[in-house]
């Protein structure tokens, strides 16, 4: 059911590090890094290899910024109905379903707004027979 956490961070090396001092000795490791216009995106794993847990440069608030969580979803067509369910709510829809090649091939989600502001996303993922690393 979850599929990964996002933290917005002021420092992203710093709280990489420290990431990596405190729960690397239960598998946490970097899985992945790519630069965003914002800033430094690292994604951490445990043995699976999968990034679980996000680090993102600081993009919205302050002391109290959202959470971004994103669940499971089984299908693209279980995506685009998270989609028209939350439309029907009247929910902020951050960003239509569609393809995030930059995440890995077969990444797809919809992004939006839960009733507190949190960042929330339904993601199906088709993968390569090499999963992202």
């Amino acid at each position: 059911m979850l599929d990964h956490l996002s933290l917005q961070c002021a420092d992203v090396e710093a709280s990489l590090a420290f990431y990596l001092r405190v729960f690397g000795p239960a598998g946490l490791k970097e899985a992945m890094r790519f630069p965003r216009e914002e800033g430094l995106v690292v994604g951490l794993s445990g043995a699976d290899g999968f990034p679980h847990l996000w680090l993102g440069p600081l993009v919205e608030g302050g002391e109290n910024r959202p959470v971004h969580l994103a669940l499971t979803a089984p299908s693209r067509e279980a995506v685009d109905a998270v989609h028209a369910a939350a439309s029907k709510e009247g929910a902020a829809v951050l960003h239509e379903p569609r393809l995030w090649p930059e995440y890995h091939p077969g990444y797809y989600a919809v992004f939006l707004r839960d009733p507190e502001g949190n960042n929330v996303e339904a993601v199906h993922h088709t993968f390569s027979p090499d999963p992202p690393r």
